[in-house]
């Protein structure tokens, strides 16, 4: 019964917390949070408004604190910041230098809530945690491209972009109306209704040259969700592709090849046959499967097989002119 009664003490506390972390919490949220009925939580909540704590909302809809109403600073255990501390350092490789700097700002302020043994422990531990990246994700000449995106998308205000495609010789000025951030095959993509279009487009962020949140409200009152937009991607026409490929470097295929539209292999033996569903004029696959292209065969589609053929012919002639 003891051990009931706590389970329920740290619950209380722990939906407290959620309560102040946005406007409106539904009681499904935290439900599944917990994993406890709903009737549950409607019980958890009337303890609370019981207690003193002004809570609004009713069973079926959401509850909210009445504004302005705060608990104390809350206190975070070492694991904790220890976890924020890993994030800080993933934050700054991985995102742009204005991101990264407001997350450097808050793990300050979670810093400063800790006691001093635990300052001292996590202090300790910082010079053991390091991560490295290589990749430009960000242009430097825009750094605060991520932060002006996300205002963008609270405000339902236009971006103005100066963007460089990846066979464009020269940077394009592009009106856009993000509608949502993704990190995909280590690369930060911008998913917006661009005006110079008049359809939904994705930009790769490192391509950005330039940015500029302007005063222009959405023109559509509702947009693409990003989840809606990739449903819609998948159900485009495709194509179906089969390679066969030694066992070895089959070993290898598995950390890329679901970007290329993986779907199955089947073992063959000492080879490997995987089947792919590609978009019908994706040259993407084609040029993934040269970097192996030694190591595996295309069974088909035979007008993949042509296109292989076109990019090396083109490689072979380059490297046999004369400079």
């Amino acid at each position: 019964m003891e051990t009931d009664t706590l389970k329920r003490f740290d619950r209380l506390v722990a939906i407290l917390i959620q309560l102040q972390s946005k406007k409106i919490v539904r009681a499904k949220e935290i439900a599944d949070r917990f994993s406890v009925s709903e009737r549950t939580i409607y019980r958890d909540i009337k303890t609370l408004e019981n207690a003193g704590v002004p809570v609004f909302g009713e069973a079926g809809s959401g509850y909210s604190l009445v504004d302005g109403y705060r608990l104390p600073p809350v206190m975070f255990t070492k694991e904790e910041a220890a976890s924020f501390l890993a994030a800080e350092k993933l934050m700054l490789q991985f995102t742009d230098q204005g991101l990264g700097k407001n997350f450097e700002s808050a793990l300050l302020k979670i810093k400063s809530v800790l006691r001093g043994t635990e300052k001292d422990w996590l202090a300790n531990l910082e010079a053991f945690i390091t991560v490295h990246n290589h990749r430009k994700v960000f242009n430097k000449q825009v750094p605060n491209a991520m932060e002006l995106l996300m205002e963008s998308m609270a405000t339902k205000k236009q971006i103005t972009l100066h963007y460089r495609a990846l066979k464009d010789a020269d940077w394009q000025e592009r009106n856009i109306e993000p509608v949502g951030i993704f990190h995909e095959n280590q690369y930060w993509y911008i998913l917006g209704y661009c005006h110079l279009r008049q359809d939904y487009r994705q930009f790769r962020l490192d391509r950005i040259h330039g940015i500029l949140l302007t005063d222009l409200p959405f023109t559509r009152s509702r947009h693409l969700t990003l989840d809606e937009y990739r449903l819609q991607k998948q159900n485009t026409h495709k194509i179906k592709v089969r390679i066969l490929a030694d066992r070895l470097i089959a070993n290898y295929l598995q950390y890329d090849r679901h970007h290329y539209g993986f779907v199955e292999q089947k073992e063959k033996g000492n080879k490997v046959e995987m089947h792919f569903l590609i978009p019908e004029r994706d040259e993407g696959f084609a040029r993934w499967f040269i970097m192996f292209a030694d190591y595996a065969q295309i069974l088909e589609p035979m007008a993949l097989k042509e296109k292989v053929k076109s990019i090396l012919e083109k490689s072979i002639a380059l490297i046999n002119k004369k400079s």
